[in-house]
């Protein structure tokens, strides 16, 4: 018993009649929420018109829960696949398991039919995106915490989160002979230190965005260096079971590879602006600024 730690919640889930409701699902439900609010606000500034931005989560969002869910069941089969596995619970969403990874890719499909019923442009649309995103992974990853998963190795710091022995079909912490719930140990707060970066990564954007022109693209070209350099050191302290690719986790080797391309994507995006630059040195109009009008809509 370590003299101070976080603690974990014993319950993942809590009955409405004949419903479970799922921290987990709550907790993504939240972080949609909060990304809507902001991505429509700072949508609305950049010219584009209001309830525009619904209208595009509506195909996005689906569209991402779908391929996070995809993204880990091809990435950790064994879960559900293997002899005394159910199959059916890679259906099982509010158990955990949406990989971020998946997630942007199929969402970034739905966003792109989103964007092109709305004759929006879909960079445009990114870049109001990128902090709220980020903002939304941070609240996500409470629900790990809810379901006492995402965690690091063993430690004895002040900030060493308590997990428990979790039963899956009580939706709550398994316990011992004397009736109080199993504690399996303490370990680093991985979930806690994802959740921190984001937000810091959020404000940074709002920051930049506000203090910079910043030309269309650089702002998500920026979310992704910022969401991938931090999830590469998390990945590297994560001791929970994933599968491994030359002794590193699947997600350290995909967060690296996809940073590399965030980095040349934003190079490029600067580089062009640069290049697109008015002959006194003044840049074209930015993706940040309220004036302009034209940034939201499908001009490319």
């Amino acid at each position: 018993m370590l003299p101070a730690y976080i603690p974990s919640p014993t319950v993942n889930a809590i009955k409405v009649g004949p419903l479970s409701v799922h921290f987990y699902a709550l907790c993504i439900l939240a972080g949609i929420a909060v990304a809507l609010w902001l991505t429509s606000r700072r949508w609305v500034n950049r010219g584009g018109k209001p309830g525009e931005v619904l209208d595009i989560a509506l195909w996005a969002v689906p569209f991402g829960i779908i391929g996070g869910r995809i993204y880990h069941v091809i990435t950790d089969p064994e879960l559900y696949f293997l002899p005394g596995k159910d199959p059916w619970n890679a259906f099982a969403i509010w158990d955990g398991g949406l990989g971020i990874w998946g997630a942007i890719a199929l969402g970034g499909l739905g966003a792109w039919i989103g964007c092109r019923r709305a004759k929006a442009s879909l960079p445009a649309f990114a870049d109001a995106l990128a902090p709220g995103l980020l903002f939304a992974q941070a609240l996500g990853r409470l629900g790990n915490w809810f379901n006492n998963e995402l965690y690091g190795d063993p430690t004895t710091l002040p900030w060493g989160l308590q997990i428990h022995q979790m039963d899956p079909s009580s939706g709550g912490a398994a316990v011992g002979t004397d009736g109080s719930p199993i504690v399996i140990g303490y370990f680093q707060p991985t979930f806690l230190y994802e959740a921190l970066w984001c937000t810091l990564g959020g404000f940074a954007i709002i920051v930049a965005s506000r203090r910079f022109r910043l030309p269309r693209g650089a702002e998500f070209s920026l979310y992704v260096m910022i969401y991938t350099a931090g999830r590469f050191v998390i990945e590297l302290m994560r001791s929970d079971y994933a599968n491994l690719i030359l002794g590193l986790r699947v997600n350290t080797w995909v967060a690296g590879l996809v940073f590399l391309g965030g980095a040349v994507a934003f190079a490029l995006v600067m580089l062009r602006a640069r290049r697109r630059a008015e002959p006194d040195g003044k840049n074209t109009p930015s993706s940040d600024g309220s004036d302009d009008v034209v940034d939201a809509r499908d001009s490319d």
